[in-house]
């Protein structure tokens, strides 16, 4: 990568967040890393990143939110949302909304490279590869986010569109989403 490459990094984990910097700046990217959604559109404005990684789920300002003030800044920044615990469905919401991309969490500095490379050729998915088939479990999680959100969070009412019994449904809500 050129030594001019800017990589913006927007997580509210500092740990990971504090990685992935550490990792880019390992692989000559100067890096810029943010907790929040209005710092992150403020350095934004300061320095126009290459790419820009971000959270799905950060308080107060979505990642959503971020996407569409990053996208209005610059529209040739590259951005990747990263989701962990949020649906596939919110993370494609963020695609039509301006996101290039988005990664399952954990993703590393590597992981998001590939991407970011394989955008810049004009291809997000590598030639020849079958497409990811998500598990019956990962598409239950999904589906329980979707009627979860659709509904506002409310978990009683979620339950009922479900057919499940309310602390049924938060059980599943603690456990971590299945991965693909």
């Amino acid at each position: 990568m050129l030594n001019s490459s800017v990589v913006l990094v927007v997580d509210d984990d500092d740990i990971f967040r504090n990685r992935l910097c550490r990792a880019f700046a390992a692989r000559g990217w100067e890096t810029i890393g943010a907790a929040d959604g209005a710092s992150a559109l403020q350095m934004s404005s300061q320095s126009s990143p290459d790419l820009a990684v971000v959270d799905l789920r950060l308080p107060g300002m979505s990642g959503i939110d971020i996407v569409q003030g990053l996208r209005s800044l610059d529209e040739t920044t590259c951005i990747i949302m990263l989701t962990g615990y949020g649906s596939i469905a919110t993370a494609l919401t963020a695609t039509k909304l301006g996101a290039n991309h988005y990664l399952s969490k954990p993703a590393d500095a590597d992981q998001i490279l590939n991407a970011y490379q394989r955008i810049s050729e004009g291809s997000t998915h590598p030639a020849g590869e079958p497409h990811p088939v998500p598990s019956l479990a990962r598409v239950e999680w999904e589906h329980i986010q979707r009627v979860l959100t659709d509904c506002g969070g409310n978990v009683s009412q979620a339950a009922k569109l479900l057919g499940l019994h309310r602390r049924s449904l938060q059980r599943k809500l603690a456990k971590y989403p299945p991965q693909i």
